[in-house]
């Protein structure tokens, strides 16, 4: 089993409050992360791919494919966007960093032309990432 990579970066805000909680409770449970007026984070998404290699390419899947279904499905839609309101695939979900990566999963897992998705890595800072690896 061969495994491959890819890391795209993009640019968010976001406001992690639950809409059935008072300010005070969100603000309890989330802190600043609930600021009324959100916050931005510079995220990295890194997406891993299993397979076995065609004999036919030498790969699992093509970076070139990779890249363009990651920018398509996920990257170009969540760049400078506020995740709260813009985002079609965040609808009624608190955007914390774990929902962010479930969410991408469902996003990439029938959109790779070859290979399986085997984990989505989300970067919401240098030190502070999560991994889903499917469900």
């Amino acid at each position: 089993m061969i495994y491959i990579s890819r890391r795209e970066t993009f640019a968010a805000s976001h406001r992690i409050f639950n809409p059935a909680l008072s300010d005070e409770e969100n603000e309890t449970l989330y802190g600043t992360c609930a600021n009324k007026n959100g916050h931005g984070h510079n995220y990295a998404l890194e997406v891993v791919v299993k397979g076995e290699i065609d004999p036919k390419t030498g790969y699992v899947l093509d970076l070139k494919d990779l890249k363009r279904v990651m920018k398509e499905r996920v990257v170009d839609r969540l760049d400078h966007k506020n995740l709260n309101l813009d985002v079609d695939f965040l609808r009624d979900t608190i955007p914390t960093s774990e929902n962010i990566a479930v969410a991408v999963w469902r996003e990439l897992k029938d959109a790779l032309p070859s290979g399986e998705l085997h984990s989505v890595k989300l970067y919401e800072t240098e030190k502070n990432y999560v991994e889903y690896r499917g469900e």
